[in-house]
């Protein structure tokens, strides 16, 4: 297996894999994912891409197949009550369903860990839903922590006709 930086033609393994996660979260959370859909389409994951302010990698095994992916951003902190920092953002990031288990998360996390290093960043960030606990196990191990926490109160909003 290899890690590599993503190119346009990777872009419709990514999204194959983005229709994965998606799913993943229609479970968490079908109050706000649609099944059946996707967080990008193939235009805009070859537009992440080719965007020099960000970063994109995929995971391949030995015949070349795409198993991984993450896609990231370059974040600068410049808001004047905090310490100015680079962070290195992982926008989404997914292991094919039939390779988890097999350490392809744990080698793509090192290898962003150690670009955010080259590229100077104080920290790697991210976001993660919470139900999602094979996620949370899994960065807790690549040493991350909650650093904030986003907080909801659902108020019933009816999701089929938007009435409350």
């Amino acid at each position: 297996m290899k890690i590599r930086n993503a190119e346009p033609k990777d872009a419709s393994d990514i999204v194959r894999l983005l229709h994965q996660i998606l799913e993943l979260h229609a479970v968490i959370r079908p109050d706000i994912f649609l099944s059946g859909t996707t967080k990008y389409d193939i235009a805009k994951v070859t537009e992440l891409i080719c965007d020099t302010s960000r970063r994109s990698y995929v995971a391949e095994n030995d015949d070349g197949k795409v198993i991984g992916y993450a896609l990231c951003e370059i974040q600068e902190q410049k808001d004047p009550n905090k310490v100015p920092m680079r962070m290195l953002f992982i926008d989404d990031i997914c292991v094919d369903e039939t390779e988890r288990g097999k350490h392809t998360g744990t080698l793509l996390f090192g290898h962003i860990k150690e670009e955010a290093k080259r590229l100077g960043c104080y920290e790697v960030t991210l976001n993660v839903w919470e139900g999602n606990e094979p996620a949370k196990a899994f960065y807790g191990k690549m040493g991350m922590k909650p650093k904030e926490i986003k907080m909801e109160l659902i108020l019933g909003k009816d999701k089929n006709d938007g009435t409350v």
